[in-house]
Formats: structure tokens, sequence, C-alpha cells
């Protein structure tokens, strides 16, 4: 009997060990305010640990500049432009007291438990606001959502971490940020986790172009590498499919001190991947709400159509047909224009008059009609149609791409 047991144990240890295999895992990180040209010249050999496997690419934040996406390179800003893969124009977060956020455009973490409820989330966070507010845990307006695991609130703990404004305490609360997301991410290995470390930015506040900001970015560096060596014992010991995407928020002023307006330099931001699997878009200079559909693809995750239609980004991970959408009305007729990232695959154009997304309804499409993707425009009439918004849609065989047309 004994050794029966004994068997059996194996057995149900190796099955384990199977339904583990290849299991898509994702962690995101968001260096606050790092702009590219910065990271260019900072030695960061864990990051470029990650690059060398995957990639690097310049990458942006902000949205269409004087068009109505144009979205504040602002922190929180940022980051629910990532989680929800669109502007703020819909996310409705337009500064860092996220005063009214938007949930009906969902964050990843909701999607993903919404598809697929067994799975784990995690969030480990220098900033309290990013799981109570941005993420909306525990809100009627999100369902309710809670992560399955979740170290944050530190900013807050004055006896512990001591306050003053040289700022090491928030470099000592991402330290305890970085070594609990290593130690639970090798221990638990949630599905889908995001790590938010903060020193960078107050360094660059502080002292903007300067010794202490590339500091900053240095230590960010030891942090991501604690991380990077959780993912690689996962990999190595279980055999994960793990994706680590690090960005940061927004870029600075030229001195270094300030963001939030569009300036080239505040726009400019950057994104690491171990991705192998980078499509052509990953050279575009991708843009920040390009993050979640690339996480989506990694997950394999699909979408609801509802919502999949709402995002703005484009994913740099896997198949992708088209990007770069844009529309314009004269003259009775909507001129749209796309970049074509395959050969001869065809699209469709939708067309809405409506807005009930923003509050929680359906929007009603009509069928423009078909589009070589080569052809990379098409221009159609609105047969006397007038609307204070038309949303134009773009679907291809890899998903959707929109662009709104505002009266």
């Amino acid at each position: 009997m004994k050794r029966i047991l004994i068997v059996a144990s194996l057995i149900l240890l190796v099955a384990q060990g199977c339904t583990q295999k290849n299991t898509k895992k994702v962690l995101f990180v968001i260096l606050d305010g790092i702009p590219a040209d910065v990271l260019d010249t900072v030695p960061t050999p864990n990051i470029d640990k990650i690059s060398a496997i995957g990639g690097f690419t310049k990458a942006s934040m902000g949205g269409e500049v004087g068009g109505y996406s144009q979205t504040p390179t602002i922190s929180a800003v940022g980051y629910n432009s990532l989680l929800t893969g669109v502007w703020a124009n819909k996310h409705n977060v337009w500064g860092n007291s996220i005063k009214a956020p938007n949930y009906n455009y969902w964050t990843i973490f909701r999607m993903l438990k919404e598809a697929a409820p067994t799975k784990k989330t995690a969030i480990f966070s220098t900033w309290l606001d990013n799981r109570t507010k941005l993420v909306g845990a525990n809100l009627p307006e999100t369902e309710s959502f809670v992560f399955d695991y979740y170290f944050d609130g530190m900013e807050l703990d004055t006896l512990n971490f001591p306050h003053g404004d040289d700022r090491i305490y928030i470099h000592k609360i991402d330290e305890a940020v970085s070594k609990e997301a290593a130690r639970y991410i090798s221990a638990e290995a949630p599905d889908l986790s995001w790590m938010y470390l903060e020193y960078s930015d107050d360094m660059g506040h502080g002292f903007g172009n300067s010794p202490e900001m590339i500091d900053g970015v240095k230590k960010a560096d030891v942090q991501i590498g604690r991380v990077w060596d959780a993912i690689q014992y996962r990999e190595d010991t279980f055999g994960e499919d793990w994706l680590i995407v690090i960005t940061t928020d927004h870029g600075r002023t030229d001195d270094g001190f300030g963001h939030g307006g569009h300036s080239a330099r505040e726009r400019a931001t950057w994104i690491v991947t171990n991705s192998k699997n980078t499509n052509s878009h990953f050279q575009e200079t991708p843009e920040m709400v390009d993050i979640l559909p690339s996480m989506a693809s990694h997950l394999e995750l699909s979408i609801p159509k509802k919502i999949a239609m709402e995002l703005d980004g484009t994913p740099f991970i896997g198949p992708v047909d088209a990007s770069d959408l844009k529309a314009e009305l004269k003259n009775g007729e909507i001129s749209m224009s796309w970049k074509s990232l395959s050969d001869s695959e065809k699209g469709r154009v939708w067309v809405s008059t409506t807005n009930n997304f923003k509050t929680g309804g359906l929007d009603n499409y009509w069928l423009v009609g078909d589009v070589d993707l080569n052809d990379e425009k098409k221009t159609f009439s609105l047969n006397g149609t007038q609307s204070e918004i038309f949303k134009v849609v773009l679907e291809t065989p890899s998903g959707y791409l929109n662009y709104w047309i505002m009266n």
C-alpha cells in the first residue's frame, strides 16, 4: 500500500509539472520618469540582458498631438493608458489626483479575470493608488475586482520608512517592492503581474539631468535584475513561458526637472522585452497603449469584440496586419489611411455615430465595405449622415484599429 501511494504521488507531481510547462505568464514593469536618451547612456546590465533576448525600441507616450487623443505626459495618466490600452479621452484620467476614471474601459487585469477567473494576478507597487484608484480594486464600478496578491501602500508607513526631502525612503520602498516581487514570482508565479518603481522620477524632479538621476536608473536596473532572476528560475524549473515588458510612463523636459507637456523629450519613452515574437510594429516607435494588446497576444487572451474595437493600441507581439489608422471628414466624405504590415490581406470598415460605450452601453456600427489592406487608403461618402462623432474602425484578420472624428 505504501508503495502504491508513493507511485501515485509521483504521478501527480509529474502531471502537475506537465500542466505548468509552457504556461503563459506576464510581468510588466514601469520605471517612472526615465526618458529614452537617459536609458541610452546609463549602464544597465540587467535591462541589457533582457533586451539582448528580445529587443529594445524607442516609444512614445501622449496620443496624437493636437488631436482628440492628446494625453498629458503625467505619471498616473501614463499608467492608465498602459492598463487600459486607450488614451485619456476614453479612460478619463488626466492627472495624478485620479479624480474620475472611466471604468467602462477595462484594465488588462479585469480582462484576464473575466476571460479566465482561475488565473492569478498580482501587483507590487510603490504607490497605493495604482491598485485602489487606477485598477479600481474592490469598487462596484469594476464589479469588485480584486487582486489575488498585492504588496503596496508603504509610502504611507512613516515608521518603517521615515520620510525625508532626499526621497531616499522611496528608494527603500522600491527595494522592498522589488524583493517581494522576486520572492512571490519565484514561489507562486502569478499569471499577470505589475511592478511599479518610483525613485528614478523623484531624482528627476529633485535634481533634473544629474548624477542623481543616473544613480536612480542604476538602482532601478538592480531591482529589475531581481525579478528577471525569478523569471528565469520559473522558466528553467517549470518550463513556463514568461513575457516581461519594461517601460517608462513619460520622458522629461530638456532640463530634466518636469514633464506633462508634449515636447519631443517629454513624449520620448522606450520599451524593453524578452519576447522573441516581436513583429514589424515593434520598430515603428510603438506607443504606451500598444503594450496591452501585446501582453494579450502573449497570454492568448481573447478580448471581447466591443472592448477590442475601442482599443487604441496595436500589438507589437504576434501577428499584426495594419497600424497607424487616421481618418478625416471633408465635403461629406471620410478619407481613411493606414499602414499595411502584411501582404494581400483584406479588411472591413465599420462606422458608428454613437459613443454609448463611454457609459457602459453598446454602439451601433454599420458596415462600409471591404478593403485591400495593401491599398492603405479608403474614401467613402456619408450620404448626408451628420453627427458630432464618427467612430471609424478598421477590422483586420489580426484585430481592430479605430479613429475618432470629432465635430
